[in-house]
């Protein structure tokens, strides 16, 4: 839905190729709000790609993983929509052998990319590790086969890891609710390029929190359309993945999802991981 012709301005958007991205991106995607003469183009990328091509600028909108923001950061700024946060869940170790917690730094790890926020909470959790990038939608396979021993689930992986035959070791959404006194954990977020100027960046911020809140509103019909992207899970599985990724802290950080983001960068640099902490500006 476009009503200004005068503004025909290129926003490229970049998100990730699964259900609650699509679910958020819904209304964006199919015409469903004005979009104030702005053309917005999708591409679809997963987060440890676009992690890579935030540090190049390609997109002027892209979805990245918290802990490759400090990189991207001179660059780009935090949109105050579209943070994907584990609120008492999170990102998995699981394993086809019940492992113990104490085993874990002698075991192998798949591990989605070295630029996720799932990679950076469990060096939090655990910084010696053995580790094996391997992409996030064959880490499963990669544990059946014996390539590795464990592996680090993100995504619907989390909600059908049991009936696959695999063991939950650590689920570091949990681990981090109880480190905080009750904060989610930091996933990931949108950001703008700061080149658009601030006059665009907030009225394109503007407009994608207009998307969420319409597919919040239009649930049935934002989640048939997300469907397609929900690697065959059951209509009542894919409602419950992307009620975990998309809800209220993705509208708006408001002050207990900044609170845990700031919470996220300090326990970071505390831990060595991270230099220091990056602007946290919201538009």
């Amino acid at each position: 839905m476009n009503t200004n012709t005068e503004n025909n301005t290129l926003i490229k958007v970049a998100h990730s190729p699964d259900s609650d991205d699509a679910f958020m991106f819904y209304a964006l995607a199919n015409d469903k709000i004005d979009t104030q003469g702005y053309q917005f183009e999708h591409t679809l990328s997963d987060i440890e790609t676009l992690n890579q091509k935030a540090l190049e600028g390609i997109y002027e909108v892209s979805a990245i993983s918290f802990h490759a923001f400090p990189k991207i950061s001179d660059r780009y700024m935090l949109l105050s929509s579209g943070t994907s946060m584990g609120d008492g869940y999170g990102p998995m170790l699981v394993a086809k052998e019940n492992y113990s917690l104490d085993e874990i730094p002698q075991k192998t790890i798949a591990i989605p990319g070295l630029m996720t926020s799932a990679y950076l909470t469990l060096q939090m959790y655990q910084p010696n590790l053995k580790t094996k990038v391997i992409p996030f939608n064959k880490i499963l396979a990669a544990i059946e086969s014996g390539e590795v021993d464990m592996g680090l689930i993100i995504h619907e992986g989390q909600l059908t890891y049991a009936a696959e035959g695999f063991h939950k070791i650590l689920d570091l959404g949990v681990w981090w609710q109880e480190k905080t006194g009750g904060l989610p954990l930091p996933l990931g977020g949108n950001v703008i390029r700061r080149d658009l100027g601030l006059e665009h960046c907030q009225r394109v911020s503007k407009i994608i929190k207009e998307g969420i809140v319409y597919s919040l509103e239009h649930r049935k019909e934002a989640l048939d359309y997300a469907l397609q992207f929900a690697r065959g899970m059951e209509t009542s599985l894919a409602d419950r993945f992307v009620g975990m990724y998309v809800n209220e802290l993705t509208v708006d950080y408001g002050e207990r999802g900044k609170k845990a983001l700031h919470c996220f960068y300090d326990e970071a640099i505390t831990k060595g991981l991270l230099k220091e902490k990056p602007p946290l500006e919201f538009v």
